[in-house]
């Protein structure tokens, strides 16, 4: 059940080899956060605490060291699954409540799985166990033996069972994309040719090529994760902080502040 670090890089070297553009592209567009605004956007987690933990101490240590603004981080989606740590990060989420900074939390194809599941639509169950799920029923308390043993049925509502409704409720409540500035964040990307306010949630927590592929303007920065990238990238229409924390040991996080990018990495 254990996903294999090694093979998920191979499955992805043509997103984590950066082939679809130059990061730092010279030519991306100057966009602006409102004044008195600053954001610390985070890329995929996948069950990585251990770089979660530390990026928010550098995050905090960064933003106290500037001057006074308005601080919110944002999880662009993809908490859970393929690291060991799933329901730690859930509960850090979710029992969010420091003072120097808010925490936005975005859905991503991996919270939207989970749930599929948990709500009885469980054709993608073998499918997101070898996405990761399993070693999220693993920071559960379930074992390798009763995740083999069990039929689908009562693999379900063992889960159910053992996932606090605390956890749940906030997964539910989830939203797939915020807005501030000239940003919209976002954890897989955007259908090209459809303005921002008609884009179909499948989309926003799945589409891949053909966002990437896409030199349109979006109307916004697009902010995401998803794919994985070897360093972040920074295009003229959208920046993408995703460098695969599970394989790679690095998570990433864009700040934005007025009309300058930058980053952070644990």
């Amino acid at each position: 059940m254990q996903s294999n670090a090694r093979s998920w890089l191979g499955a992805g070297s043509r997103w984590l080899a950066g082939d679809r553009a130059r990061p730092d592209d010279p030519a991306a567009a100057v966009r602006h956060l409102p004044a008195g605004q600053r954001v610390y956007a985070i890329g995929d987690v996948h069950g990585r605490l251990d770089l979660l933990e530390p990026l928010i101490g550098r995050i905090e240590r960064d933003c106290r060291t500037r001057s006074m603004a308005e601080t919110t981080i944002v999880l662009l989606g993809d908490l859970i699954d393929r690291g060991p740590q799933s329901s730690n990060v859930i509960e850090l989420a979710a029992s969010w409540n420091a003072s120097w900074a808010k925490l936005k939390v975005l859905r991503g194809n991996h919270e939207a799985l989970l749930l599929l599941l948990l709500e009885g639509k469980t054709a993608r169950l073998n499918r997101w166990l070898l996405m990761g799920g399993a070693e999220t029923l693993a920071s559960y308390g379930l074992s390798e033996e009763e995740m083999r043993s069990l039929h689908v049925g009562a693999l379900i509502a063992e889960a159910r069972r053992r996932i606090p409704e605390r956890h749940l409720a906030f997964l539910r409540s989830l939203p797939t994309h915020w807005r501030l500035g000239d940003y919209f964040f976002v954890h897989a990307g955007v259908r090209p040719g459809i303005s921002l306010e008609r884009q179909s949630s499948e989309d926003l927590l799945w589409i891949r090529d053909d966002f990437l592929d896409s030199p349109a303007d979006f109307g916004k920065i697009v902010v995401h994760g998803h794919t994985p990238v070897v360093d972040p990238q920074v295009l003229p229409n959208r920046i993408n902080v995703d460098t695969g924390a599970f394989a790679t040991g690095r998570l990433t996080c864009v700040v934005l502040e007025e009309d300058r990018h930058r980053f952070i990495t644990a």
